[in-house]
């Protein structure tokens, strides 16, 4: 899988790993030389892959430079291993790869990097050091600091691995320079991290604004955890989730940013080649794996993973349009699943459709209630923090009443937080249900179906949907309240959304909030 023009060396095939539709290469290993007590290397003659050039400098450290290519097709991870001698203080590593023009509607080269310790490349195990992703082209580790996107810790001698992740290769092939460097002397004193506290003040019973979906310069967003948070409380957040591509490295970079007004939760989105999971609310530091895909049935096992770490399994933006990101895992693992995705497009669009046809399937008994939700998925500006975001009715503001909410489906979606929602259904005898809820009466029994908007812009218009589809529409009246009435008959189900006008003639306006159903009827 490898082109390489020589027989032996760095980059010779050492093993090709094959996992279902996951297929990993290992390369030959890269050794450094040990060092003195002083730090100095004992040897210098660092290699160049193909042309054995090497260098020493005098302040204690030493370069290795590995070169290859990989055709179409490679595998989805290239490991390449370094075995790293005692007493080195800091790892440094660059890369390139080429990018050469491709013909039209034809991928070009994409790598991401990463590193795994000693400890191992093992799927879901305890190596994992840092993942940038496509994000940089250089990162370090030391015992007490590393880049964004990488955990500072021991540098212990072992045999570690730089791992290649071929995103998309064009037919040309991608030729990539790999360049390490390790530093020699005392290692710092590792910090001990501050991670955010679990609950916040908050005010009792209550709807909680979030977002929880962002990302920050510690993968491959641009804004800082102080910027982020500054925003999420200007756009009157009550929580909101870190959920950077493949690390957990900001789980401690929040330390002074929470506060009674903003409860910060840590996770990560696991980014796999068959989709996107954002594991909501997980215990700080705890790495869920994303090397695999669907074909290779180990998403389960990672789902349990983010349960017993506390966290929400939500697929996120399953109808995305980037590569990788269409949802292939199905929805047996999922606690809820993200239908609106930043600003409103045509893949939210279908998100909603397919997951109201899951609605449909509950209601006739073929299925569990999968609740929906709405995150920004912010990286930097313009993104706009909040849009969309998720209110939930919850007993407190903290992890563990956000996230029963959400798994009750106890929620709406809006746009900003100057929309806000009303939804209930009332039985004849003044029985009463609101989001999330069922109202238990007896199929003929006459139901009134009640929304209170404020804060929605002008021309709006109202729909009301049931497993029979939209049986009811009418423009935002000026009050801000809509009734309907059905029966349990007539609709196992409703749910209300607030349009945008249409911007085509037939087509839906976009989305300005949208809320989880009222069940009706008896279970």
């Amino acid at each position: 899988m490898c082109d390489d023009d020589r027989t032996s060396g760095p980059l010779g095939r050492r093993a090709l790993l094959v996992t279902g539709a996951t297929a990993a290469l290992t390369l030959n290993g890269v050794s450094f030389a040990a060092a003195d007590d002083d730090g100095a290397a004992r040897r210098g003659a660092g290699a160049d892959a193909r042309t054995g050039s090497g260098s020493r400098s005098r302040t204690g450290e030493e370069t290795r430079k590995v070169t290859g290519r990989l055709p179409t097709g490679a595998p989805d991870y290239i490991y390449l291993p370094v075995e790293v001698p005692p007493g080195v203080r800091e790892i440094a590593v660059s890369y390139t790869y080429d990018r050469p023009a491709t013909p039209p509607g034809t991928a070009g080269n994409a790598c991401d990097i990463g590193i795994f310790d000693e400890r191992g490349t093992g799927l879901g195990g305890r190596g994992f050091r840092g993942w940038s992703g496509g994000a940089r082209t250089e990162f370090f580790l030391r015992a007490d600091d590393a880049t964004p996107g990488y955990l500072p810790g021991p540098l212990n001698p072992g045999t570690w691995h730089m791992v290649l992740g071929p995103y998309t290769v064009a037919p040309q092939g991608l030729a990539y320079e790999v360049t390490v460097t390790l530093r020699y002397g005392p290692q710092g004193t590792p910090r001990t991290p501050a991670y955010p506290p679990t609950r916040a003040k908050g005010r009792g019973r209550a709807w909680y604004r979030g977002d929880s979906h962002l990302h920050s310069v510690y993968s491959d967003g641009k804004r800082t955890p102080a910027r982020i948070a500054a925003l999420a409380r200007a756009a009157g957040l009550d929580f909101i989730t870190t959920t950077e591509h493949n690390t957990t490295a900001s789980h401690p970079a929040w330390e002074g940013l929470w506060g009674d007004d903003l409860l910060i939760l840590t996770g990560e989105e696991v980014t796999t080649r068959n989709g996107h999971v954002v594991a909501m609310g997980t215990d700080p530091g705890v790495f869920i794996d994303w090397r695999y895909r669907a074909a290779d049935d180990a998403f389960p096992r990672f789902a349990r993973r983010i349960r017993r770490a506390g966290g929400l399994v939500i697929p996120a933006h399953p109808h995305a349009t980037c590569i990788g990101c269409n949802w292939k895992f199905g929805y047996e693992e999922a606690d809820a699943v993200e239908v609106w995705n930043g600003p409103f497009t045509l893949d939210d669009e279908v998100a909603i459709a397919e997951w109201d046809n899951a609605l449909v399937a509950h209601a006739q008994g073929r299925g569990r209630f999968l609740p929906a939700v709405g995150h920004s998925d912010a990286h930097r500006d313009p993104d706009v923090i909040g849009l969309p975001q998720t209110v939930v009715l919850a007993d407190d503001l903290s992890r563990e009443a956000i996230q029963d909410g959400i798994r009750a489906g106890r929620s709406y979606i809006a746009e900003s937080s100057t929309v806000t929602l009303t939804f209930t259904a009332t039985g004849p005898r003044g029985e009463h249900a609101t989001i999330g809820e069922r109202l238990p009466v007896r199929d003929s029994a006459p139901v009134t179906i009640r929304l209170d908007v404020t804060g929605a812009p002008s021309g709006c218009t109202v729909r009301f949907v049931t497993d029979q589809g939209q049986l009811f529409t009418t423009p935002l009246p000026v009050s801000g309240t809509t009734t309907w009435q059905t029966t349990p008959a007539n609709a196992t189900y409703v749910r209300a959304e607030i349009r945008h006008p249409a911007a085509s003639p037939g087509v839906p306006g976009a989305m300005a909030a949208m809320t989880n159903p009222i069940f009706l009827g008896q279970d």
